[in-house]
C-alpha cells in the first residue's frame, strides 16, 4: 500500500476469521472491499475503494489454494483468472443437483455486477452459462454484508420462475452465510399481495399452442392478445376503466346531517378525484373521512346554534301570540323538548354520518373489478386484438382460472383501489430469468414496493415466453425506470459449455431477431464434438438414447437430461425409456424438489438448469422451424449441457442447425 514499507499478505475466503489473541483478521471475507483486488486487479499498480477512500498500491502476487478436509491439494500463482488452471478444473467438474457458490472463481465482469451500487437499477443481459443466477445470489450476499447496519436479510427478495428452480438454487445463500432472504415466484408473491389464492391455467399449454405450427391464425391472435395484456398499453386501458369506476364511487348526493348540508357532492367529488388523486382509493377515503369529520364538527356548532335560535324564535312567538296560560306553558315545553331531541339527534347521527355516507364503497375486491374490466374491454374494444383479448380472458375467468398475464393487472387494481395493506419489508428485489417477466409486472413491483432497488438479470436469447414478456431491455431502461438512472451491463463470457457446444448454439442465436444482443463467448474449454444422430424410427431412437445413457453413466457422468420439445413428447419418451433405464425420472414442473440424476425434461422446464450431458430427442425440420420461438426453445435446450451434447433427428435436421460442424453418427 502506498505510504507503507511492509507488504500486506491478505487471505480471502468464504467467511472472515479473526485471531482471538489480537483480533487481527486471518481470513478476509470475500465481500470486503479489499477482496476486489483479487477479483479485478492485475499484477502491478492496483487500487480498491473502501469507506476511507481510494486505496492505492502495488499488487505483487495472486495465488489460489485448493484445500479439502484441511489438506492443501494444489496452489496456483495467477495474474488474471479467466483462463487459469483453477478455473478450468472447476468448469471441467461434473454438474450437481444444487447450484454451488463461485467465491473462488468469480471473474472480473461478474465481480463488477456483484459489487454494483445498490440503489441504481441494474439490468444485466447475460449469455447462457455466464453465471447470472449464481451472480444474483452472490450479489445478495454482498449487499447483506456491506449494508448490515441498515438492512437485514429479510429486506432482500429473489424472484425466480418456478419452485423447482428455487429448490435448485436453495443452498447457495446458506453456503455464503446468509439466511432468511425471501425467495418466491411472481405467482406466489402476487397472490400474497392480493390476499387471494388463484388456480392458474398452465402457461406451457399456450407456449405449445404457439409453437405447434397448427391453426396459425388463432395462434397469432392469441400471441397478440398475450402481448397486449402484458404491456404498459394494457395498464393505460386499466387506468381508463379505473378512472370511470372511481368517478362513480361516491354517492351522488350531498353529505347531510338532519337535513343540513355539511358538504356538497361537488365538493366531495373534487377532493376524491382531484385533490387526493395520488393516493389509492382506500387512502383517499381515509383522507376524505378526516375532512368530512372535521367539517361536520365545525358545522355541528352552526347547526346547533340554528336549532337554539329556531327554538328561541318559536318561544318568543308563542309568548307574543298566546296569553300566559297552562296551554302556552305546555306548548313552550314541547318546543324545548323538540329542541333537546334535535340536539341529541345531531350528536347521535353525527357519530355515524360519515361512515354511513361512505359505506359499501370498497365492497368489491380487486378480482371482481378485473372481471368488470374484461366486460368493459369487450364493450369498448378499439381493435381486433383488444376484442380477442377480452373474449379469451372471459373464457379463462369463467373456467375458474386465471393466466399468469392476469396477475399483474389484478395486483395493479388492488394497489389503485385498496392499496397494499401490509408493510412490505423488501428493499431490494433481484429478478432472475427476467426475460420471462413483462414490463407491466416489473412496473407493478416498483409501484407497490416503495423505495426499493432492483437487480434484473436475464438473457433475451432465452425468452421463450416473449409473447408475454420483455422484448428488449429498453422497455425497462427507458420505460419502467425512466425516472431513474439505470445501468445496463452485459455478460458475454459463457462458462458452462464447451466451445463445440456453444458454437453450435450460437448458430441458432444468429437466426434470432435480436440485433443488439451479443453472442455468447465460450471460455477456452474444448470437449467432445456435438454428435448428430439420424434415426429411421422412434424405436431406433429410443434404443439409441437408452444405450447412450448407459454409456455416459459408465463414464461417471451423473446429471443427464433427455430434452424433448413438449411435455407430451417428454411423457411418451419417459414411458419408453424407463423400461431400459428404471431410475429415469420425468420433470413435469409440479416438483417442489430438484433431485438430479437421469431425467426426461421438456425444453421450457430445462431453462436455468445445467447437466453433464444433454440428449435432444428430436430436432427434425418438422419439429423446430425458423420461427423466433422455436429458435429460443432450441437454444435453451442446447445451452444446458456442460460437457456432452447429442442431437437426434429424423429425415432432415432443423434449418436452425443446418451447416453446423459436428460429428454425424
Amino acid at each position: 500500500e502506498e505510504g507503507t514499507n511492509e507488504p500486506d499478505r491478505i487471505y480471502i475466503g468464504k467467511m472472515c476469521l479473526i485471531r482471538d489473541e489480537d483480533m487481527k483478521p486471518v481470513i478476509v471475507d470475500w465481500r470486503a472491499p479489499v477482496a476486489g483486488l483479487y477479483y479485478e486487479e492485475r499484477l502491478g499498480p492496483a487500487h480498491y475503494l473502501c469507506p476511507k477512500g481510494d486505496v492505492k498500491g502495488e499488487l505483487s502476487l495472486k495465488r489460489q489454494f485448493s484445500i479439502e478436509n484441511g489438506e492443501l491439494l494444489q496452489l496456483f500463482d495467477i495474474d488474471i483468472t479467466t483462463n487459469d488452471e483453477f478455473l478450468q478444473g472447476y468448469l471441467g467438474a461434473n454438474a450437481d443437483n444444487r447450484l454451488k457458490d463461485i467465491v473462488s472463481t468469480i471473474q472480473a465482469e461478474q465481480n463488477r455486477i456483484i459489487r454494483a451500487d445498490m440503489w441504481t437499477p441494474l439490468v444485466v443481459q447475460g449469455a447462457a452459462g455466464s453465471g447470472k443466477t449464481t451472480i444474483a445470489l452472490h450479489r445478495i450476499a454482498y449487499l447483506v454484508y456491506n449494508h448490515e447496519k441498515n438492512f437485514r436479510p429479510e429486506n432482500f427478495m429473489i424472484l425466480a420462475p418456478t419452485t423447482l428452480f428455487l429448490d435448485y438454487i436453495s443452498e447457495i445463500l446458506p453456503e455464503l452465510g446468509v439466511d432468511r432472504v425471501r425467495q418466491a415466484t411472481f405467482e406466489n408473491f402476487g397472490m400474497e399481495l392480493i390476499g387471494k389464492r388463484f388456480k392458474f391455467r398452465n402457461p406451457n399449454e399456450k407456449l405449445m399452442m404457439l409453437t405447434s405450427g397448427k391453426n396459425i391464425e388463432q395462434a397469432n391472435k392469441l400471441k397478440d392478445a398475450s402481448s397486449l395484456k402484458c404491456s404498459m398499453g394494457y395498464k393505460e386501458l386499466l387506468d381508463r376503466f379505473l378512472d370511470i369506476v372511481e368517478s362513480s364511487m361516491l354517492p351522488k348526493r350531498d353529505f347531510t346531517l338532519l337535513g343540513f348540508v355539511v358538504m356538497t357532492y361537488k365538493e366531495l367529488q373534487s377532493l376524491f378525484i382531484e385533490e387526493y388523486k395520488r393516493f389509492p382509493v382506500k387512502n383517499r377515503l381515509d383522507e376524505i373521512k378526516k375532512h368530512m369529520s372535521y367539517m361536520m364538527e365545525k358545522k355541528k356548532k352552526i347547526f346547533a346554534a340554528k336549532i337554539e335560535k329556531d327554538c328561541a324564535d318559536e318561544v318568543l312567538r308563542l309568548k307574543e301570540t298566546l296569553e300566559d296560560t297552562l296551554q302556552r306553558q305546555s306548548e313552550i315545553q314541547e318546543v324545548f323538548k323538540r329542541r333537546d331531541f334535535k340536539i341529541k339527534a345531531l350528536e347521535r347521527e353525527g357519530r355515524k354520518a360519515v361512515s354511513s355516507y361512505l359505506a359499501g364503497i370498497l365492497k368489491k375486491q380487486a378480482f371482481e373489478h378485473y372481471k368488470d374490466f374484461i366486460v368493459y374491454l369487450r364493450d369498448t374494444a378499439e381493435n381486433e386484438t383488444e376484442a380477442f383479448a377480452a373474449e379469451w380472458s372471459r373464457q379463462v375467468l369463467n373456467s375458474s382460472r386465471i393466466e399468469i398475464e392476469d396477475l399483474a393487472p389484478i395486483i395493479y387494481i388492488k394497489y389503485r383501489i385498496h392499496g397494499i395493506d401490509e408493510k412490505i419489508p423488501v428493499r431490494h428485489i433481484v429478478i432472475d430469468e427476467a426475460q420471462d417477466f413483462s414490463a407491466f409486472q416489473i412496473y407493478v413491483m416498483k409501484k407497490i414496493v416503495k423505495d426499493s432497488s432492483f437487480t434484473i438479470l436475464g438473457d433475451l436469447c432465452q425468452g421463450i415466453h416473449s409473447y408475454r414478456s420483455l422484448k428488449s431491455w429498453e422497455e425497462l431502461t427507458t420505460g419502467v425506470f425512466a425516472d431513474r438512472r439505470t445501468q445496463l451491463l452485459t455478460l458475454e463470457q459463457s462458462y458452462r459449455t464447451t466451445i463445440e457446444i456453444m458454437d453450435a448454439a450460437n448458430r441458432i442465436a444468429e437466426k434470432m431477431a435480436l440485433p443488439n444482443v451479443p453472442k455468447a463467448r465460450p471460455v477456452l474449454r474444448h470437449g467432445e464434438p456435438v454428435r448428430f444422430i439420424k434415426d429411421s424410427s422412434y424405436a431406433e431412437r429410443e434404443e439409441s438414447i437408452a444405450g447412450r445413457i448407459e454409456e455416459l453413466l459408465e463414464k461417471g457422468l451423473e446429471l443427464i437430461a433427455v430434452i424433448a420439445k413438449t411435455a407430451e413428447e417428454s411423457e411418451l419418451l419417459h414411458y419408453g425409456l424407463r423400461r431400459k433405464i428404471p431410475d429415469i425420472t420425468l420433470i413435469t414442473g409440479a416438483e417442489g424438489e430438484y433431485k438430479g440424476g437421469v431425467m426426461v425434461v421438456p425444453a421450457h422446464l430445462a431453462k436455468g438448469l445445467e447437466f453433464d450431458a444433454v440428449i435432444l430427442s428430436d430436432v427434425s425440420s418438422g419439429k423446430y422451424s425458423l420461427s423466433d420461438m422455436d429458435a429460443k426453445l432450441l437454444y435453451v435446450a442446447m445451452t444446458r449441457a456442460m460437457h456432452i451434447m447429442d442431437i437426434h433427428y429424423m429425415s432432415k435436421i432443423s434449418p436452425l442447425l443446418e451447416g453446423s460442424t459436428s460429428v454425424e453418427i
